[in-house]
């Protein structure tokens, strides 16, 4: 009996001196398994950050354009009303210089009819003079 617990004792503090052993590398294994949690957390983290910035980048890009192009539509719908407006200004500017011309021109016309129809209105009574002084004269020969 004395042999075996010298042994028992050996085995005991083998057991002893391994149970530190194993206690040192599964608390490492644990320190490494949470390190590496750790930093898969910290990764998805960082990543969800990103995705989370970028949406909110993207949304304000998106927004950023839509203002420029309404901006853009106003400022294309105004030039638009005034280069009409302006266009409306000049045709009517045009046609009232034609109206004025047109008068000008109907004035004109008229004044020649009237000394046209003086003249023929005068021409005929000469004619007619003249064909009744040949008449009279025919009559005296």
């Amino acid at each position: 009996m004395r042999l075996t617990i010298p042994e028992e004792i050996r085995s005991a503090e083998d057991v002893l001196s391994q149970k530190d052993q194993i206690l040192n590398t599964a608390q490492n294994d644990a320190r490494r398994t949470k390190s590496v949690a750790d930093d898969e957390l910290r990764e998805r983290l960082n990543s969800n950050e990103l995705v989370t910035q970028a949406e909110t980048r993207a949304a304000e890009t998106v927004r950023d354009a839509e203002e420029r192009i309404t901006r853009m539509l106003q400022q294309s719908e105004a030039e638009a009303l005034s280069r009409k407006t302006e266009a409306d200004a000049y045709a009517l500017r045009s046609l009232r210089a034609m109206e004025v011309e047109l008068g000008k021109l109907s004035g004109s016309v008229r004044k020649g009819i009237e000394v046209l129809a003086e003249q023929t209105a005068s021409n005929m009574n000469s004619r007619r003079y003249a064909e009744e002084e040949e008449a009279a004269a025919g009559m005296l020969r």
